[in-house]
């Protein structure tokens, strides 16, 4: 996701705070890179990411750190606008790497119509078997 994030030009207009996105998960990758400071792969992951990225290395420098357990993220769909999704995170007790994440819309907002627009659309478009 990190990598996503600071690296695909394209997430720039996923979210409707790209900023705060930012922020967010450098915070989380601090957090994971705390819980597993000798792993080569997290190691390798913030080299790439403080070499190819200007807005990374500020974000890394905030000392922020963040567990992914609830919120909500505004995306910007190109064909039906803006999507409000809040989010929870399951986590399993004995392995706290492992997580599940449920987005979540409230019943006949905006979002809700949004989704039930997507899902209808890919339904239409889906190949006949």
């Amino acid at each position: 996701m990190a990598r996503l994030v600071y690296l695909d030009e394209g997430m720039r207009s996923l979210y409707a705070d790209w900023p705060q996105k930012t922020r967010d998960v450098a915070a989380y990758l601090r957090l994971d890179a705390g819980r597993h400071p000798d792993d080569p792969e997290t190691a390798a992951l913030l080299d790439e990411l403080s070499a190819a990225s200007a807005e990374f290395r500020p974000a890394w420098a905030e000392h922020h750190l963040k567990d992914k357990t609830h919120g909500r993220y505004v995306y910007r769909h190109p064909v039906v606008g803006e999507v409000d999704l809040g989010f929870e995170t399951l986590r399993l007790p004995d392995d706290p790497d492992q997580a599940l994440i449920a987005h979540t819309v409230e019943e006949g907002s905006p979002s809700h119509t949004a989704l039930r627009l997507l899902a209808s659309w890919a339904e239409e478009t889906r190949p006949v078997a």
